[in-house]
């Protein structure tokens, strides 16, 4: 659902006395979120609602290019609040990685397809700061809250979820070049190619897991934040969509 859909379907049931748990059993919408909307008006979302905005808008968002900025902030991304209710976002990458940082501020300007606004790039020492200022931001990452990710619950909604089911190499692929590597672990004097993700999130290690289930390439756990795959097929298979970063 758009969310001035779901917006509208939360206040009938508001409206019906249903608690906040109970909604967001029956409409998948988090807990928080609800609260949130509790207090506000159906006339005043109207008000806010935005053309250029995918998700308050009948506009498709880009699949793979969501996916993979999804994938982006879950690892290195922020949302910070602005006044006058803009918001905005944040994604510190490596330096070095240069088509990295390229694509990733492609992949950034690409959620405002009609109204496209330059990111900016703010240097700090061995990485860049993508920067994008937007009040709709939180519409396309309702994760977004207080505190620190691996402090609080991340989990999908109803519509992400759909998005990664259809592209789950572009989820990984975003989360591989944020918090993510491949390297060579060598073996009585053999090169093997692997890759390694680390988060402290148990939220953001499980999203991985399972987009690496869906898209499948096998894992193992490496220790407490730490996730492998290593095999040699399904090695090969990720090159085929994230590769050595560049």
């Amino acid at each position: 659902m758009l969310p001035l859909i779901e917006f509208e379907a939360v206040h009938r049931l508001i409206a019906a006395g249903l608690n906040d748990c109970e909604i967001g059993r029956r409409t998948g919408i988090p807990v928080r979120t609800i609260c949130r909307w509790r207090g506000q008006s159906v006339s005043a979302r109207l008000r806010r609602a935005d053309p250029d905005c995918p998700r308050c808008s009948s506009t498709i968002l880009p699949g793979p290019a969501y996916a993979y900025l999804l994938g982006l902030y879950l690892g290195d991304g922020c949302l910070t609040t602005l006044p006058k209710g803009l918001y905005r976002l944040e994604i510190t990458l490596d330096a070095r990685y240069a088509m990295v940082i390229f694509e990733a501020a492609l992949a950034m300007s690409g959620m405002r397809p009609s109204a496209w606004r330059p990111v900016g790039q703010r240097p700090r020492p061995g990485c860049v700061v993508l920067s994008s200022v937007w009040k709709h931001w939180p519409c396309l990452f309702p994760q977004h809250g207080p505190g620190r990710k691996h402090e609080r619950k991340i989990e999908f909604a109803t519509w992400q979820q759909s998005i990664i089911n259809r592209h789950p190499e572009y989820l990984l692929r975003g989360l591989l070049q944020s918090d993510g590597s491949r390297f060579l672990n060598r073996v009585k004097r053999q090169a093997y190619a692997r890759y390694q993700f680390t988060n402290l999130s148990d939220d953001i290690r499980e999203i991985f897991c399972r987009a690496c289930d869906d898209f499948g390439v096998a894992w193992r756990t490496m220790n407490a934040k730490s996730i492998s795959i290593a095999r040699r097929a399904d090695v090969v298979r990720l090159d085929t969509v994230v590769g050595p970063k560049r």
